[in-house]
């Protein structure tokens, strides 16, 4: 099973189980975790949800070869597509969530750490939002949340570049709420859920809702108008050669593109 769930005492962990590819993430892979998480909200005995992958790895990002071979599903207005489906899951979850990340959290894994609400890193994490060196844009609301919480500035280098950033710069910018020792991580995570599993539930439902007031549904428009820029440039020559030359193993030439 490339994705790992399961309830405990209260917590549902959803779990990157997919080493081998360093936790890409398919279509399939997204599909789990959108059910997971609506199977969650309706589900009174979970109390909290912990999103977490590997020692080595959060997960690298979006599987490109089942990305690419899925990409006009992912841009069809037809039919929702599961990664979609996964985020607005996430968003609107009315439970706590907490990510646990180690490794490199590339593309996605670091966007969806926007939509939890704390977030734990071990100090080996690494992050990375390389749309534009994809020849893409910022994707499910990351352009808004991102310089929202750690401000204009930091969030344009970190967005406009596409480079990584380590656990502690992270945290300085205050995108997180604690760096621990690796062997630290996945402990301090669980006992943070727990603690949440022992208030009572309404109350957390209700200190979220207040503290979201209209965010969902602003990050609910904003997934959209970055979603028609992102499936535009997905067609476009700057992103078909950056692909290109991931596959080819090589760097991307933008220099005869305006």
């Amino acid at each position: 099973m490339d994705i790992l769930t399961q309830k405990e005492n209260g917590i549902l962990t959803i779990n990157f189980n997919r080493p081998e590819k360093k936790n890409a993430i398919t279509q399939a892979m997204y599909q789990s975790m959108a059910d997971a998480l609506r199977d969650a909200e309706t589900d009174v005995a979970v109390r909290a949800i912990l999103i977490t992958g590997k020692p080595e790895i959060f997960t690298a990002g979006n599987d490109l070869e089942d990305f690419m071979k899925n990409a006009s599903s992912i841009t069809s207005s037809d039919a929702i597509p599961s990664v979609y489906q996964f985020m607005q899951a996430l968003n609107e979850s009315s439970k706590p969530v907490i990510a646990a990340v180690s490794g490199a959290a590339v593309g996605i894994g670091t966007t969806l750490l926007m939509h939890c609400d704390m977030i734990y890193l071990a100090d080996n994490a690494k992050l990375s939002m390389p749309f534009t060196q994809l020849g893409l844009c910022p994707e499910f609301a990351s352009s808004m949340i991102f310089q929202q919480i750690v401000g204009y500035q930091r969030a344009a280098e970190k967005l406009m570049l596409g480079e990584a950033f380590s656990a502690n710069e992270a945290f300085e910018m205050g995108f997180v709420n604690k760096v621990l020792p690796l062997e630290e991580l996945l402990p301090y995570a669980q006992q943070q859920a727990a603690k949440l599993v022992a208030l009572p539930a309404a109350s957390i439902r209700v200190t979220k809702r207040l503290m979201k007031g209209n965010q969902p549904a602003a990050i609910s428009a904003k997934m959209t108008e970055e979603n028609k820029h992102f499936s535009a440039m997905l067609n476009a020559p700057e992103a078909k050669e950056a692909f290109m030359a991931f596959f080819q193993k090589r760097k991307p030439d933008f220099s005869q593109f305006n």
